[in-house]
């Protein structure tokens, strides 16, 4: 089995997928018919249908904003503290 090539779907191409989907249209048939595959489309009718977005950044939950926010916030602080250790040891051989 040969590993399938990375495809990139426009916003618009996805809702119109999620459209024919929730007017009645077999979930198997737009697979099959629009070569996509099951887990990519699942994905784009829970975006769509939690927040209408199928941008990752609009559908993270508040804890894992709160967890990028943190993360980011660690790692400014770490490098704060770098540069201070660094300053310090310049200082202490004068």
């Amino acid at each position: 089995m040969t590993k399938r090539e990375r495809r990139a779907f426009t916003d618009e191409f996805k809702n119109q997928m999620v459209q024919l989907y929730l007017n009645g249209k077999p979930r198997a048939e737009i697979i099959r018919e629009y070569d996509l595959s099951a887990s990519a489309f699942d994905k784009w009718v829970k975006q769509s249908q939690s927040t209408g977005s199928f941008k990752e950044c609009d559908n993270h939950s508040e804890e894992e904003n709160e967890l990028i926010r943190l993360r980011k916030e660690n790692q400014q602080l770490k490098m704060e503290n770098d540069i201070l250790k660094q300053a310090a040891l310049i200082l202490g051989r004068k």
